[in-house]
């Protein structure tokens, strides 16, 4: 069973909420709100997707629903082969759900974002690929910098709790201390928890350096690792079925009426 969540941003407040769930399971595709949407909805008023439009509904395709299989680059395009370098995907391994998961699926037309649910790995680790965050708003120095990182090399992650934008916000920093870009939102929880208890043993380097003219967000490849022990991804309420939390969405609404 593959499984990819889905994000959307409010263009206003610039908020992050893991809205959907999409899962594959070799035949048929299944797409399901989460909890999330409760929160977005609320903060943010979010409305549901014209191709979704039933909150409580469990949708079913044979087909990779269009809101997904748009944002997969075709195979036609010259640049296909370059693309699937970028993302670092093996041979043969390039299916939609890899390309969706590995890329983001990000178009410039609207707010949303895809990330995948990691699985252990074949030692029983946990493991996940990600493009740094946030390269556009760091100085030439930094990008410079970037430019000279090698597969393998060591990154150290750092809590900015004063980032205006998001207290919880982590920075990849180089053993020199460069700042060579963010840890993609969806990860933070995950990466408090895991910290919180095996500090020593999450591990974050270089997988692929992608050079210029290369777009940033396509720049840096990172690969995180972890003990897996107990730990189980993405379990908190936001990413759980919609409506399949009760006391999480009367906090929310409670919340919001007294804003």
């Amino acid at each position: 069973m593959k499984t990819l969540f889905l994000a959307w941003q409010d263009p206003g407040s610039r908020s992050w909420f893991p809205i959907a769930k999409l899962t594959f399971n070799g035949k048929e595709y299944q797409f399901n709100y989460t909890n999330g949407v409760l929160e977005a909805q609320h903060k943010c008023r979010f409305e549901p997707l014209p191709s979704f439009p039933d909150f409580n509904k469990v949708y079913t395709s044979q087909k990779l629903f269009p809101l997904f299989s748009n944002r997969v680059r075709p195979r036609s395009r010259p640049d296909y082969p370059e693309f699937v370098q970028w993302l670092n995907i093996p041979q043969h391994e390039d299916d939609p759900i890899a390309l969706l998961a590995r890329s983001g699926g990000k178009r410039v037309t609207d707010k949303f974002e895809v990330f995948p649910c990691p699985e252990p790995d074949e030692n029983g680790r946990y493991r996940i690929h990600f493009f740094a965050h946030g390269l556009r708003h760091l100085p030439k120095p930094a990008i410079e910098r970037i430019n000279e990182l090698q597969v393998g090399e060591l990154l150290y992650l750092a809590h900015e709790f004063q980032n205006p934008h998001d207290s919880s916000a982590l920075l990849l920093c180089t053993k020199d201390r460069w700042i060579v870009g963010y840890c993609p939102r969806y990860l933070l929880d995950d990466i408090f928890n895991i910290i919180s208890q095996h500090r020593e043993l999450v591990r974050v380097e270089v997988d692929r350096l992608n050079q210029p003219p290369t777009p940033l967000q396509f720049r840096l490849l990172c690969k995180m690792t972890a003990d897996w022990r107990d730990f189980r991804p993405f379990q908190g309420w936001r990413y759980q079925p919609f409506g399949s939390d009760v006391l999480a969405a009367s906090a929310i609404a409670l919340t919001a009426n007294n804003q």
